[in-house]
């Protein structure tokens, strides 16, 4: 299976992406489009860190936007082997981490770092194809490891239904866009304004 680059430098180039499944849902291109949209006027020079990864096309997307640089996170080796794949590929690699862990509870081994741009796409459900819901500890991990810089931004890609309430104190939903079941909520500290 292979998707397309949309946007940037390393537009119209194909990356290799898993099949996907359960634990593997690549981002829909039009809700790709979209993001970028409303990402684009802080892409450039922004550190973007692309949590539960997958198949690396949202960083990957950034990085052809301008990032100064991406860093990859997801839990599965063969994940994480595909995103260096691409990376070396469309000649990403110098600006690029790839990060095997789990984002809930491994999070730590970026501690400190700050990025501009946090997106996370989470599984919707697991391998018994149970809901997952996992935006709100994520963002909980992120959080207790102090990853969002200064008038960064969180993205979560969530089921439409899954909950984004019960945030860490300090946090706000500030944008939700709605694509069919599934629903980008934009989130920041709310002592930041844009």
């Amino acid at each position: 299976m292979s998707m397309r680059v949309q946007s940037g430098s390393a537009r119209g180039r194909s990356i290799k992406a898993l099949p996907s499944g359960p634990e593997v849902r690549p981002i829909l291109a039009r809700i790709r489009k979209s993001l970028f949209d409303i990402l684009r006027p802080r892409l450039a020079g922004s550190k973007f860190l692309d949590l539960f990864a997958g198949t690396g096309t949202v960083g990957i997307e950034a990085l052809s936007n301008g990032a100064s640089s991406a860093v990859f996170v997801d839990a599965s080796p063969q994940s994480c082997r595909m995103i260096e794949k691409n990376l070396d590929v469309l000649g990403f690699r110098d600006r690029s981490r790839v990060v095997r862990a789990d984002v809930v509870g491994q999070l730590n081994l970026l501690r400190g770092t700050p990025f501009d741009i946090i997106f996370m796409g989470p599984p919707y459900k697991d391998q018994d194809r149970l809901p997952l819901a996992l935006t709100v500890p994520a963002i909980c991990a992120v959080d207790q490891n102090e990853l969002l810089g200064a008038n960064g931004i969180v993205i979560g890609q969530h089921h439409k239904k899954e909950p984004v309430t019960d945030l860490p104190a300090g946090w706000e939903i500030y944008r939700q866009n709605a694509y069919g079941d599934s629903t980008l909520t934009f989130f920041r500290k709310q002592d930041v304004r844009e």
